[in-house]
């Protein structure tokens, strides 16, 4: 694999960490609250702030200027996932749900990056991803027991897969647009195509302080200066990398729970946070620079 650019891997972690402070944040939502509305709202208030900046810099440019089945992809992938992800916890619960919709980003984004951009991730990509996966299955465990839904699984890969294939448009529309224009276009149109799903349902919580108070978290925070970030960091690194740095969220997830919402710390997820930790390091560090570096001084 070819040696990312090195502030391209710092915008992806930032974004990463930066999507870490979902769960954290949501745990502060008021009782009763639905969370596909917040999801629907989080793209819509991240869409809107990314649209403002991309218009306020004249970057949307007209809408001939767009691939229009990318651009749509794009859009359609980012809405698949807010409902594979939260369906499938609420199916085969947090725990598995996690594991395996998160641990199939990196394995779809490889796949993807190798089938359609010829990218060649390499051993040093495999055994960071296989050390940042198996960290976050410790972190997804804890102690609890595990419920498996045959279509809670099946929901699971198919948001990993969904991630790995919006990451794969991004990539692409980044090669033809301003990461501004890309992310404000493709967020707003996530959202337009969740609107739906919002009939019928309870939204009197959405004007309570504490509602208001997430919602602009996860929008401003979570999608409009995350994805800020990481579309950026996406035009210095390769889908596969970049899937698998994004594993640096459960790992802030976990520390936030642990210090903010004190959660209780085991040697379980002491040892998932630290394998995440590893794995993103060996991505980080030109490591097989420095053991070339080492070797040619050795006697």
């Amino acid at each position: 694999m070819p040696t990312p650019h090195r502030s391209g891997i710092f915008f992806v972690l930032g974004a990463a960490l930066l999507w870490g402070t979902t769960g954290t944040a949501q745990s502060f939502a008021p009782a009763g609250f639905d969370s596909t509305v917040i999801g629907f709202f989080r793209l819509l208030i991240g869409g809107g702030a990314l649209f403002l900046l991309a218009a306020g810099r004249r970057e949307l440019g007209s809408w001939s200027d767009w691939p229009l089945i990318p651009t749509l992809l794009a859009a359609l992938f980012t809405a698949s996932y807010q409902l594979c992800f939260f369906s499938a916890v609420s199916k085969t619960g947090v725990a598995v749900g996690t594991i395996v919709g998160i641990g199939s980003a990196p394995i779809a984004g490889g796949i993807l990056g190798y089938l359609f951009r010829g990218e060649r991730p390499g051993r040093r990509w495999l055994v960071a991803t296989l050390l940042a996966i198996s960290g976050c299955t410790l972190l997804s465990l804890g102690g609890a027991a595990l419920a498996i839904d045959p279509w809670g699984i099946v929901l699971a890969i198919g948001a990993g897969a969904s991630y790995a294939a919006y990451t794969l448009m991004l990539k692409g529309l980044l090669e033809k647009q301003s990461p501004n224009a890309v992310m404000a276009v493709v967020v707003c149109l996530g959202a337009l195509l969740l609107s739906p799903l919002l009939i019928g349902r309870d939204l009197s919580w959405v004007s309570q302080t504490r509602a208001i108070l997430v919602i602009v978290h996860l929008g401003l925070v979570t999608m409009a200066l995350s994805y800020w970030l990481f579309v950026r960091g996406l035009q210095r690194v390769e889908v596969g990398a970049a899937t698998t740095l994004s594993l640096a969220e459960p790992m802030t997830a976990g520390l936030l729970g642990i210090l903010l919402l004190g959660e209780p710390v085991t040697p379980r997820s002491l040892t998932g946070i630290a394998l995440i930790f590893v794995g993103l390091t060996l991505l980080v560090l030109p490591v097989e620079k420095k053991l070339r570096h080492w070797a040619g001084h050795c006697p």
